[in-house]
């Protein structure tokens, strides 16, 4: 093969190939629609929320409790949390948790599964690019 049909063959290679662009993920962090009734915080689309994070409501509300230091209850599809709480604050408390339960540190997607490992710890398994990484539990 002479060097100029490889280079008419390289060429066109090039000419088939898919230009490679930087992929922008469409997930978007829910933002939390709370009210306040008496001294309680009500979070009202935690059922959205854990479908987004695919985990259970109750995964979430247990990292609330420990971030928040107050009680929370699951009435239904809201929780309700002992204490008056700014809905930025509970923004800023579920962005976080996005950010360490569920957020792949790797590939930056949202492909993720936690795995017990005992004794307190367990992994965050990256189903995109197959990461893992230790998280208290």
């Amino acid at each position: 093969m002479e060097e100029r049909d490889y280079a008419e063959l390289l060429d066109r290679a090039l000419k088939d190939v898919p230009e490679l662009t930087t992929e922008k993920s469409d997930f978007v962090i829910p933002t939390t629609e709370t009210f306040s009734q008496g001294n309680k915080t009500v979070l009202k689309n935690i059922g959205m929320i854990a479908d987004r994070a695919r985990r259970s409501p109750a995964d979430i509300a247990k990292y609330l409790t420990k971030e928040l230091g107050v009680p929370i209850s699951n009435d239904g599809q809201q929780l309700v949390i002992n204490g008056r709480f700014a809905n930025d604050e509970i923004d800023r408390r579920i962005k976080r948790y996005f950010e360490v339960y569920v957020i792949c540190k790797e590939c930056k997607k949202p492909d993720t599964h936690i795995e017990s490992a005992g004794r307190g710890v367990a992994y965050l398994i990256c189903e995109a690019c197959g990461a893992r990484y230790g998280i208290k539990s």
